[in-house]
């Protein structure tokens, strides 16, 4: 197609390892849109005819209709989305020439990129605060479930499992903010840095920003077609988003063993065994923590690019897209699923609750209970911990002992401790603004509420 200074034409093996079409054919709608916005620019500052400009749009619309209904099918051989779109259109319309008037594919490309990806992330966003609300209406659904909390793995302190949804509330409404910004990032519009020195041409990149949406034009021409800042800001999200995901997934596919047997997964989220009859696989969970390292990598593909370029532009960077759309796919596929399987996880009180009775999770109880006795924290700590020692050793639980035994152990024993020494009252009486304390938990759901209805 393009001669100039060459004698040759590009090699076919030299087209084939060239070409991005695999990776940027889905932005066809956003190149349309940015190049119609390019052109109505051109008409409006006289360096192309008005009548030029509205020919020329009209021919990009019809080619925006041969692709939506399957009449263009895009060639290799032209390399990417951008030219095969400027190619048929100059078939159509031999004024299409003219369309790169004043543009260079670098920052034709970041602006195409950003209108994509904006559009994606916005998604996003309305996929992730369903995800959100999913988490809001578990935690109301189980907020009188007593579940046991863990630290190490180990049993630590009794806990409302509407306090535990809301945990994830928190760290997702973070990831929310983390998505907020990447999509600010996107404001600012490439078009008019061309190939990385700005234009002699007078144009006007204050209206080709405003028609598409952006708040304000880059403002330096170099920094435009060599920064993909804005493609990291999006990694970093989705790797923490997803970090998030494997480590809820984690403890789902824990509690839901038959060794824990907390919770129970609905069967249309789960599958069978080719072999063994009685299995019921947490598939999803497990597919969902799988993809997170394909996540990771990507964002660590991008850095390892990035780290050794040069300013400004250089053809390496045809390769940021391809591990970018990957990982959008896959976020947005495991939000939508993630957030499905939450609303139908229900949670067994009974096998619950008795994890709790046969062990000493109401410890600490008992030493804060001593402390406004007047001892020593670091005292009360050894004493009851000597008693743990104890109960261990003899297989009892606190649950099976009478006062007389914890008198025998902790003189300050008396029938308010024993009023104390259930489940239910270690979390109620965890009534500190954050805790898990039944009223608490009530007080944060709305809170949350509150939160989710000012974000959009």
């Amino acid at each position: 197609m393009w001669h100039g200074r060459f004698k040759q034409d590009t090699a076919d093996i030299v087209k084939k390892f060239t070409q991005s079409l695999d990776v940027d054919w889905r932005m066809y709608e956003a190149d349309i849109e940015g190049s119609i916005a390019h052109l109505k620019m051109l008409g409006r500052t006289g360096i192309l005819k008005p009548e030029e400009s509205s020919k020329i749009e009209a021919g990009l619309c019809e080619v925006l209709n041969e692709i939506h209904e399957g009449k263009f099918a895009p060639s290799e051989s032209l390399e990417d989305v951008h030219m095969n779109i400027e190619a048929r259109l100059t078939e159509i319309e031999p004024l299409g020439a003219k369309l790169h008037t004043g543009r260079s594919r670098n920052d034709q490309v970041a602006t195409t990129t950003k209108i994509y990806l904006r559009k994606r992330l916005h998604s996003l966003k309305d996929d992730l605060l369903k995800l959100l609300r999913a988490f809001l209406d578990a935690s109301e659904r189980h907020i009188n479930i007593i579940i046991p909390g863990y630290t190490h793995m180990q049993q630590a302190q009794p806990i409302s499992m509407g306090h535990y949804w809301l945990s994830w509330f928190e760290t997702f409404i973070r990831d929310y903010s983390r998505l907020q910004f990447a999509i600010d990032s996107l404001n600012e519009c490439p078009l008019g840095a061309g190939a990385l020195a700005g234009s002699t041409l007078p144009l006007d990149r204050e209206m080709t920003s405003q028609l598409l949406g952006f708040t304000e034009p880059t403002r330096n021409s170099l920094d435009t077609v060599a920064s993909r800042d804005y493609m990291m800001n999006y990694h970093y999200f989705a790797s923490m988003f997803m970090i998030h995901i494997s480590r809820l997934c984690t403890d789902l596919i824990t509690w839901n063993t038959q060794e824990f047997a907390f919770i129970v997964l609905p069967d249309s989220f789960c599958t069978g065994s080719s072999m063994m009859p009685q299995k019921k696989n947490p598939d999803v969970l497990e597919l969902s923590r799988g993809k997170t390292g394909q996540v990771i990598g990507n964002m660590i593909d991008l850095l390892i690019n990035l780290k050794g370029l040069p300013m400004t532009y250089n053809r390496d960077l045809q390769e940021d897209k391809r591990g970018l759309w990957a990982s959008v796919d896959t976020v947005e596929s495991v939000m939508k699923i993630i957030a499905a399987l939450i609303d139908e996880v229900e949670v067994d009180e009974k096998i619950s609750r008795s994890g709790i009775d046969k062990g000493y999770s109401l410890a600490t109880d008992i030493a804060e209970y001593l402390v406004m006795k007047g001892i020593p924290f670091r005292e009360a700590h050894a004493v009851v911990g000597r008693l743990v020692g104890w109960c261990i050793e003899k297989h009892i639980a606190f649950g099976d002992m009478t006062l007389e035994q914890w008198k025998e152990h902790i003189p300050e024993a008396d029938e308010n401790m024993m009023k104390i020494l259930s489940p239910e009252e270690s979390v109620r009486r965890r009534n500190v603004y954050g805790g898990t304390g039944f009223e608490q938990v009530k007080r944060q759901i709305h809170e949350s509420h509150e939160r989710l209805a000012v974000l959009k």
